[in-house]
């Protein structure tokens, strides 16, 4: 069973990371001996390119953690690619609209749910053909995760969310705010409105809110909020945090 999904499907907490620079193998083995859920390889901002994607989707084998992949972008057909490759879910960015939505579904889905195409005995299936059952259980297993960041998008929050087939509805923060006019202002009113919205009609799907919080206390804060799927921090700034700690204690000052 995907990992991440049961713990939504239970109404749990999903605690993972966003991968965005730090691409070795071992990644998303420490993230599960951490005894994280999930981690998402962002293919849409830096060096990662669909053969290390392969890589590290790979290198989780076994590790009981749920490898999932963020696409570049929202045209970046085939979508169900990075399944075929043995990821057990898709982050799709820049999704606004209830048409994109559905498309988004039937790319990650076999028929009759959608339109995926099918090829076995590859990654996805650790090279063991399977038949219709299958099918029927990866369009189960297979997280569908868009992230909803533009003005746009929230115009349309309802018709995106009520789509069957999601899973996870993302908050991103940055280009949200900066589509807002209030670009990294994540105190102002007009984006805190849209956290607890994107809570509210999230809810009222049955789908789970997701986001980035930089922070130990702003994670705290937005889980009692109603976000169920949680990214600790990013690779990135999780490692220089650490590093920054460590240097501070060892040299009682802070880096000038």
């Amino acid at each position: 069973m995907n990992r991440f999904l049961e713990k939504l499907r239970n109404n749990e907490l999903a605690l993972g990371q966003m991968v965005l620079d730090l691409f070795s193998p071992g990644i998303g083995p420490m993230l599960a001996a951490c005894d994280l859920d999930f981690v998402i390889y962002d293919m849409e901002h830096g060096r990662c390119d669909i053969g290390l994607a392969a890589e590290m989707l790979a290198s989780c084998r076994g590790t009981g953690i749920t490898p999932m992949v963020r696409v570049p972008d929202v045209e970046a057909a085939p979508l169900s690619r990075m399944l075929d490759l043995g990821a057990e879910g898709v982050m799709v960015p820049r999704v606004e609209t209830r048409a994109q939505m559905e498309r988004i579904v039937a790319e990650l889905k076999y028929p009759p749910a959608g339109k995926r195409g099918v090829a076995m005995g590859l990654a996805h299936d650790l090279y063991r053909p399977g038949g219709a059952a299958y099918l029927s259980r990866m369009n189960e297993e297979t997280a569908v995760i868009v992230i909803v960041e533009t003005v746009r998008a929230f115009e349309n929050l309802e018709e995106i969310v009520s789509v069957p087939g999601l899973d996870v509805a993302w908050m991103g923060h940055y280009d949200l705010t900066t589509s807002m006019g209030i670009p990294a202002q994540f105190e102002h009113p007009r984006f805190l409105d849209a956290m607890e919205r994107l809570v509210s009609v999230c809810r009222k799907y049955n789908v789970a809110a997701g986001f980035l919080p930089p922070t130990p206390a702003d994670a705290a804060h937005w889980i009692r909020t109603g976000f169920r799927a949680i990214s600790l921090g990013s690779d990135v700034g999780v490692f220089m945090g650490g590093i920054r700690s460590f240097r501070n204690a060892v040299t009682g000052t802070a880096p000038a």
